[in-house]
């Protein structure tokens, strides 16, 4: 199934879609329901008339929701929760709510500590291979900052993550970023109605910054940078989160 335009213009920094409004309500109803991984959901309709919602924001929601992969839709047999991918954060991931700010907090936490540790041992293990793959996506991200264009930046930025988790030679940390992306994509999609959090060019100068610690082999630096750059992106996903549900709020 199809999601949202991929060309459409960027929505208003204080407007939010009804589908993700109920897109955060069907993730809230399966956790309610306690619907683990496998589990069928009801029919589209009978999900709009327990949310009190209208069918078509519902299959619009389910359209988000099966394309940030929490959802199956299978024709001929209905509605799924999806199977995680990525088994050691099978039962966290499955319950994630991506409005939610405890639980936002909890997984840039968690990124944190994954990726600076990733980060350092990139330093110390990247091949120049990877050491220009690095610099490509950092350059990238800049490219796309410049531009304005969120979608090409979202690209890049996966794409230097990935590279540094990888650069650490350690499967468990190019997993675990991964894993991690897909979830805060989640965030990004439904808790921030795919605007930015932050400032894009802040973030590829942080970029950029890391990718020149890596490839000088300064191991405690680019943890440092690493650490700070999070730090940033945490606060400002926080703060657009909070703002966005105090506007939910006052409707």
């Amino acid at each position: 199934m199809n999601g949202p335009d991929p060309h459409a213009a960027e929505p208003a920094a204080n407007y939010r879609p009804g589908y993700e409004l109920a897109a955060e309500q069907i993730l809230e109803y399966i956790v309610r329901e306690q619907l683990g991984p496998g589990s069928r959901l009801p029919t589209e309709k009978a999900l709009a008339e327990t949310l009190g919602l209208s069918r078509t924001v519902v299959r619009e929601a389910v359209k988000v929701l099966s394309a940030v992969g929490r959802l199956s839709v299978q024709k001929g047999r209905g509605m799924f929760v999806t199977e995680p991918r990525g088994g050691l954060f099978q039962d966290a991931f499955a319950q994630f709510l991506p409005a939610d700010l405890r639980q936002v907090d909890e997984l840039l936490e968690f990124r944190r500590h994954v990726e600076t540790g990733a980060a350092t041992l990139a330093a110390q293990r990247a091949t120049p291979g990877l050491v220009k793959a690095i610099r490509q996506a950092a350059a990238s991200t800049a490219d796309a900052a410049a531009t304005g264009v969120l979608r090409a930046f979202i690209a890049a930025d996966n794409d230097f993550h990935e590279r540094v988790a990888q650069a650490s030679a350690n499967m468990f940390f190019s997993g675990a970023v991964a894993t991690i992306r897909r979830v805060q994509q989640q965030v990004s999609t439904i808790g921030l109605a795919d605007t930015a959090a932050g400032s894009l060019e802040v973030a590829a100068e942080q970029h950029i910054a890391i990718a020149e610690a890596i490839a000088s082999g300064e191991d405690e630096l680019a943890r440092q940078l690493m650490a700070e750059h999070i730090d940033v992106t945490a606060h400002q996903i926080q703060t657009a989160i909070q703002r966005r549900l105090i506007e939910d709020a006052e409707r």
